[in-house]
């Protein structure tokens, strides 16, 4: 394939993932985005509702009982000539660790905020890690038709608190219940919004100019009046998004609406297809990028998935592709396991359809059939395997004990443990101090406690029995210190053979590494040689 048709598809591209505090509103965006996409015609509820829809990015049982996103999916629209690959990540804050994971596979990160309630501490996480990984960030203000904080206090916290420059690139027409529409700064054109019954169709705009005569007789002069002071203070002040500082993580444009309502979506999405670079800042290990146009095939796992749909009953690696063209039937080279294979059952998602991919492009999620073969971190290239940066792993913080209650599923359980393992919504540690050899599960959350249990029985038929163990701190230690740990430690092994030390509380930590200086302490699993 010709480096002209490459490069085509490749700029047509946009991969992009959604960040937020937990009901910061993050699903209903995705919802919404797909709506103004053409991706579906009808918005489906957020919150389960006995009579509403769950949402499409959601599938699991949890999810659409509860109104919160638990997985993370991959899902593909054409909007404009452009193709998104949004990746709906884990909105709950149990789930970091997999959202973490995630967004190394997006160019550019939306980063949702409550009007009403500004930073909060999961954005704070989130944002620190699209900064590490020199992700270009868009903030969108959400919930404007509700009581909000100060706007220009908001855009303050976003610099204060995020060091950040702020800088919109909208400006809404009121708050709250007075929210009426949002003024295009740059096209310096007003859009006004109607409502829709539910939120669920596209709202109709109407375009005036912020000076037009009619606004005083459609709206309270006070609104206005503050409207227009407010627009000439911040373009005198603030001034216009300059998109280098913004692709430089220097600056994040702002713009203000409310998702439920649809109001200032279109715009939104509009202006994000502006901004939003292509899949062309794949960082290496070296601090250069890699060349996704004119390398050879080269594509990286970033998560592993079971049982999402339960007619197929089987695993799914989901790929992102770095470089090159990915056609089915492609012969590669798997880093890991050093050994080609071939990459032969490849779908795309939407929800729980999926279809089958026979070409795909840099910036493009695909799924593979994963008998086992595929773990996350995985580097699949048709040429020498480039140095891309070692996908985050974050040490637990909270530890149990897991048993099956039913000897006659103790074969299920054990296929459940491994399988829910491999994809990383918790770590499985077996020891023979702690917990009398029966395995022992490590999270960041108790959610994912939870939802380990609620899959072992939902998808496994695995009744299960937690106990919660006291420790409080996890540290990994390198191959070469095994020797010199005490055995009255707390020492575990991982899924992938790796040792890790259990402590009770920061203090029991540190005085372990006051009597053993010699023994390192990770906070991430040793990388292989």
């Amino acid at each position: 394939m010709s480096p002209d048709l490459i490069e085509r598809e490749v700029r047509r591209r946009k991969t992009f993932a959604i960040i937020a505090h937990p009901d910061a509103g993050k699903t209903t965006l995705t919802e919404k985005l797909l709506l103004y996409g053409g991706a579906i015609q009808l918005a489906g509820a957020v919150k389960a509702k006995k009579e509403g829809k769950s949402a499409t990015s959601d599938w699991m049982a949890m999810e659409k009982e509860r109104g919160i996103s638990i997985t993370s999916a991959a899902l593909q629209f054409e909007y404009k000539d452009n193709i998104l690959n949004l990746l709906d990540t884990p909105g709950h804050e149990d789930f970091s660790e997999d959202t973490y994971r995630t967004l190394m596979a997006a160019d550019t990160a939306v980063m949702v905020l409550d009007a009403g309630k500004g930073v909060e501490p999961q954005t704070i996480k989130l944002f620190r890690v699209c900064r590490d990984r020199g992700i270009p960030i868009i903030t969108f203000i959400n919930k404007m038709d509700r009581p909000t904080k100060d706007l220009y206090a908001l855009l303050d916290e976003i610099e204060k608190v995020l060091g950040i420059k702020a800088v919109p690139d909208v400006w809404p027409l009121g708050t709250g219940f007075d929210f009426k529409g949002v003024y295009d700064l740059r096209d310096q054109q007003l859009y006004l919004f109607d409502r829709t019954p539910g939120g669920k169709q596209k709202a109709v705009s109407r375009m005036a100019g912020p000076n037009d005569p009619s606004l005083d007789e459609q709206f309270d002069s006070e609104i206005v009046t503050a409207f227009r002071e407010q627009t000439d203070l911040v373009e005198n002040g603030i001034g216009k998004v300059d998109k280098n500082s913004f692709l430089l993580g220097k600056e994040t444009p702002v713009y203000f609406g409310s998702a439920v309502n649809n109001f200032g979506i279109e715009l939104f999405l509009n202006k994000f297809l502006e901004l939003a670079p292509g899949p062309d800042h794949i960082p290496l290990r070296d601090g250069n990028y890699l060349d996704p146009i004119n390398s050879p095939f080269s594509a990286f796992v970033f998560k592993v998935q079971a049982n999402m749909n339960k007619a197929h009953r089987d695993r799914i690696a989901f790929l992102r592709i770095c470089s090159g063209v990915f056609e089915r039937g492609l012969n590669v080279n798997h880093n890991r396991l050093d050994k080609p294979v071939k990459l032969s059952s490849s779908f795309a998602f939407f929800g729980q359809d999926r279809n089958t991919v026979d070409t795909a492009y840099p910036g493009d999620i695909i799924g593979l059939v994963n008998p086992g073969t595929y773990k996350i971190g995985d580097v699949l290239s048709t040429g020498n395997t480039p140095p891309l940066r070692p996908l985050p792993s974050f040490a637990p913080e909270l530890f149990a004990t897991i048993s099956c209650k039913d000897t006659l599923q103790l074969k299920s359980f054990k296929k459940g443990l491994d399988q829910l393992a491999e994809e990383g919504i918790l770590h499985l540690f077996t020891s023979r101090t702690i917990g009398g050899g029966v395995p022992i599960i490590g999270a960041m959350g108790k959610l994912q406690f939870e939802v380990f249990q609620r899959r072992l029985k939902d998808e496994y038929g695995a009744d299960t029995s937690i106990h919660i163990l006291p420790y409080g701190i996890s540290r990994w230690v390198k191959k070469e210190d095994r020797t010199k740990i005490p055995s009255n430690a707390g020492l575990v092994e991982d899924l992938f053979g790796n040792m890790a030390l259990l402590f009770d509380t920061e203090w029991d930590m540190n005085y372990f590494h006051k009597n053993n200086e010699g023994i390192e302490l990770l906070e991430n699993p040793p990388l292989e040689d």
